[in-house]
């Protein structure tokens, strides 16, 4: 086959030929320019071994079509004939066709349907350093294939920037690796750097504008996102109404990519605003300048939420260096950076693998297809992430598509015979089982397909958008959710006769999805599966109660609602009755302290009806206020007598021991209460029956609860405070008394008081007292109370009370 002449890959391809016929695989490493993309397939047409197609992988369709479009040019062909292709929404194939460029996922899916490929000669998985889940997978498979089924299947690996040690080992021991050399195009690199105030899109037009009026050529800039893209583009617009500013991404339709990789047909320079999707396989012609915005937005699945998320992060230094070599492909180029030199190692080398983010349920259920039920059985270059095969594995089972031992269902057959990730492909079967395949199948690929239909949140006002629109890509969209609904209503005959919207279809394929409205704006929702999620107020609806979440950005807690259906009431009751529960429920309330016994029926998380429950769970009830008592113990303990049995030594009253021996003196406290309001008495009465007669007994003795003064009166000794044990007493009480009272062998502290109550003086010697202080104390006491006794020699008078009078009248 006639091959353009200039090609660097071509001096590469007797070693590509001598390893694919005498190992069958091989890695080649080529630089961006070399030609691998469209050279190295058609090469191998006439191999002694390739008496069928080869297969070529590329990552993204706009690449796939154009790589197929630019080899069939070549050869002087169209699309179709010799050089052929496959993407989701777009194909050009016949039975003339040998080279066939594939994306990623349809090969995984081809090989599923038939893991012996036949007819299929060699597969060549280029651009092999993105890592994407599919191409990972894919490789897995066909090494399977190659391995058990095929052995003569030719494998190729091919990238400009990978460690191709590493997919040697991968392939084989004596898997060479084979090296091509690049157009030597000459690069300048520009560092413009960063400013955290300036938005995005205001920067990247202020480099744009200066590389307009600095240099020659066609401009690519890189931008994370669509809505970056557009606003940069008004902005443009707006300052250089003459150029065309034109986008690359995925949610264009096909002519629209075209326009944005090749030249201008009436020669205008023109500025080609890109995601990432231009990072490889595309050569855009005419293009000598790169404005590079430094960031890159991926998927990221939440496995903790269940839902993947887009995230904007700094770019790697190899795709960094990948984009600046498109302005060096085909003449010496340029690259403005939209950040500092000096940071530039401060980037990671290279994005994680997907199979380390990504979501692993749609691989998962595909393995169980293939008939896998360990997916670490395969040969990956990165072993899937024990983590996320854990999380894929429980929602698989939970939605029936998998039992116990990571096989398909019945359930899961049909879900897998589609070809939809397993949350779409459920939902097409529930519309499909009630009648309402072709509009099921439209929602669905609307939460595959951005961009179609508008942006609007209401995924039903993007359905009639999309149903009015003519172009291309939404009459290919149209006939591919077709061909869905027909493949759905043969796996699933209609067996529900109900009038069922296809908003219904998506809740039950996600009930934890499901979200009901917390707040009259309609900002704040509340899902089934507990999670909390926002919506812009502007959309449309806020003004409905209840929805089911198609697409949400942002973490876990409180993600951005950005595509959803609204459900009824109605609705929820009727076809999602059977996981509606009837449940009591009891609450711990702790602004009262108490605990709340309630009736209700709920959705998941969401209480769809409460009510006080007559017949509560008593023993529950307590177990809850056992719990609370444990946390505060301390404020129901009574401390006087723990404080005693501290300074006793009696260790089963300590809190420790307390708190491991609550369910026998606690529980029969709280049995037939609510709340934890105790009569201390009964907690003293309940925690002293809990001690042996031993134990009591030396309570008592060696810290008893009371002082028998001499006058014959009783005072509660204090064992809580620092100068404990400790009782307040009248001095009069202790006349008579020559020793001084001891606890133990510990003084007692004697707090003197006046007759009226009033301390007088403490003392733990009481004999020093007497004949010390004493004089001054009854001098002072005689002048405030001389209707009472203060005599010279306390330690000699009979203990008393009374007033003299009285005390007298006594004696006679």
């Amino acid at each position: 086959m006639r091959l353009a002449e200039n090609l660097p890959v071509l001096a590469a391809l007797p070693d590509v030929r001598r390893a694919l016929q005498e190992q069958g695989c091989g890695v080649l490493i080529a630089p961006p320019g070399a030609g691998k993309t469209t050279a190295v397939a058609s090469a191998l047409l006439d191999e002694s071994w390739c008496s069928g197609q080869i297969i070529l992988t590329s990552p993204r369709r706009v690449a796939a079509r154009a790589a197929a479009e630019r080899m069939a040019e070549m050869v002087g062909e169209r699309p179709g004939q010799t050089i052929g292709y496959v993407t989701r929404l777009d194909s050009k194939v016949s039975s003339a066709t040998r080279v066939l460029v594939v994306t990623e996922a349809i090969l995984v899916n081809r090989l599923i349907e038939d893991p012996e490929l036949p007819g299929v000669s060699a597969i060549l998985f280029d651009e092999a350093h993105e890592r994407h889940l599919d191409s990972d997978f894919g490789l897995a498979l066909a090494l399977e294939t190659r391995e058990i089924l095929r052995p003569g299947l030719r494998l190729l690996v091919m990238s400009a920037t990978i460690d191709g040690a590493r997919f040697s080992r991968l392939l084989g021991p004596d898997t060479p690796v084979i090296r091509s050399e690049g157009k030597a195009f000459p690069l300048r690199i520009e560092w413009l750097g960063s400013s955290p105030t300036e938005r995005l899109e205001d920067a990247m037009t202020s480099g744009i504008l200066s590389a307009w009026r600095q240099e020659d050529g066609d401009i690519l800039a890189f931008l994370p996102g669509v809505r970056e893209i557009e606003r940069t583009r008004e902005r443009l617009e707006q300052r250089l109404p003459q150029a065309p500013v034109l986008p690359l991404h995925g949610q264009i339709g096909p002519a629209a990519q075209r326009a944005a990789i090749r030249r201008d047909v009436d020669g205008r320079r023109r500025i080609v605003l890109a995601t990432n999707i231009a990072e490889t396989s595309l050569t855009l012609d005419g293009v000598a300048i790169v404005v590079d915005s430094g960031l890159a937005r991926h998927a990221e699945f939440d496995r903790a939420a269940g839902t993947t998320h887009l995230v904007t992060g700094l770019a790697s230094q190899a795709a960094a260096a990948q984009r600046a070599g498109r302005a060096a492909r085909q003449q010496p180029g340029v690259v403005y950076r939209l950040w500092e030199e000096g940071g530039h190692t401060g980037r990671p080398e290279f994005a994680p693998p997907e199979i380390e983010t990504a979501d692993l349920a749609p691989m998962l259920l595909s393995l169980a297809q293939w008939g896998a039920t360990d997916a670490t059985s395969l040969h990956w270059l990165d072993l899937p992430p024990k983590e996320s095969l854990a999380s894929a594995e429980r929602r698989l089972r939970a939605m029936g598509a998998l039992d116990d031992e990571n096989r398909l269902t019945d359930w899961g057959q049909k879900i897998a015979a589609l070809p939809l990730d397993p949350v779409a492909g459920a939902a097409l079967l529930f519309g499909a089982r009630r009648g309402d395949a072709d509009e099921t199948a439209r929602l669905v690929l609307l939460l595959q397909e951005r961009g179609l239909g508008g942006r609007d949140s209401d995924l039903l006002t993007r359905l009639q958008n999309w149903q009015r629109e003519r172009g291309q890509r939404a009459e290919t969209a149209r006939q591919l959710a077709k061909g869905w609904a027909e493949k759905a209503r043969r796996l699933a005959s209609q067996d529900i006769a109900d009038d069922c919207q296809p908003a219904v279809a998506l809740a039950l394929a996600m009930p934890d999805k499901i979200v009901r409205k917390r707040d009259p704006g309609g900002e704040h929702w509340v899902s089934c599966g507990g999670r909390g999620y926002t919506l812009d107020p502007a959309s449309s609806l806020t003004r409905e109660d209840w929805l089911v979440v198609g697409d949400a950005q942002g973490q876990a807690k409180g993600a951005r609602i950005t595509a959803a259906a609204a459900l009824t009431t109605d609705d929820i009751e009727t076809h999602l009755g059977s996981q509606i529960e009837r449940r009591r429920t009891l609450r711990w309330n702790d602004r009262e302290s108490r605990v709340e016994a309630r009736l209700e029926r709920r959705l998941g998380a969401i209480t769809l009806a409460s009510g006080p429950d007559p017949e509560p769970d008593r023993a529950a009830i307590v177990d809850i206020l056992v719990e609370k008592a444990l946390e505060r113990l301390g404020t129901i303990l009574p401390s006087a007598l723990l404080a005693r049995a501290g300074f006793a030594g009696i260790d089963s009253l300590s809190p420790s021991s307390l708190e491991k021996s609550a369910e026998l003196w606690l529980r029969p406290l709280l049995e037939g209460r609510r709340d934890l309001v105790l009569d201390p008495k009964h907690v003293e009465d309940a925690l002293l029956a809990m001690l042996s007669f031993p134990d009591r007994k030396q309570l008592d003795t060696d810290a008893p609860q009371e002082f028998l003064s001499p006058a014959g009166t009783r005072h509660v000794i204090d064992y809580t405070g620092d100068d404990a044990p400790s009782v307040e007493v009248r001095v009069q009480a202790l006349f008579g008394l020559k020793q001084h009272p001891v606890i133990g062998r510990t003084p007692l502290l004697l707090k003197l008081t006046s007759p009226a109550g009033r301390p007088i003086q403490a003392t733990r010697d009481l004999a020093g007292f007497w004949q010390g202080s004493w004089s001054d104390v009854r001098k002072d006491m005689k002048g405030r109370y001389p209707k009472h006794r203060w005599p010279d020699e306390p330690w000699n008078e009979e203990p008393s009370l009374k007033t003299k009078n009285a005390f007298s009248r006594g004696q006679k």
